[in-house]
């Protein structure tokens, strides 16, 4: 019998497995393998998740694209109904977090 505890490791482990196919487009690395990823809650469906970026000037573009793949590939996965990013000393963190919040969510694959 699966406990929640289990549960809970089991998306944890979907995310992280996620994140790790998130590649910075500038150098070609994993976000995951940059250590960009400061932190991950789970709370019934909801995620929220904090990152930086390589440096607070490097180009909006890819800071974009970061969040969004973040946000996206986070939200197809089964039994999250919610992704928050929050992206971090970054010098459009403000205007990223709110155009990648604020987009229509892509349509949830089986």
């Amino acid at each position: 019998m699966s406990t929640a505890t289990d549960d809970l490791q089991q998306v944890k482990r979907k995310i992280f497995d996620e994140l790790t196919k998130i590649v910075d487009p500038e150098i070609g690395v994993s976000i995951m393998e940059l250590e960009l990823v400061d932190k991950v809650d789970i709370n019934s469906g909801k995620v929220a998740i904090d990152i930086h970026l390589t440096s607070p000037f490097c180009p909006a573009v890819f800071g974009f694209k970061i969040a969004q793949d973040v946000r996206d590939n986070i939200y197809k996965l089964k039994d999250i109904n919610e992704v928050k990013v929050n992206v971090s000393n970054h010098f459009m963190a403000d205007a990223i977090n709110k155009q990648v919040n604020e987009s229509k969510y892509p349509a949830k694959t089986a």
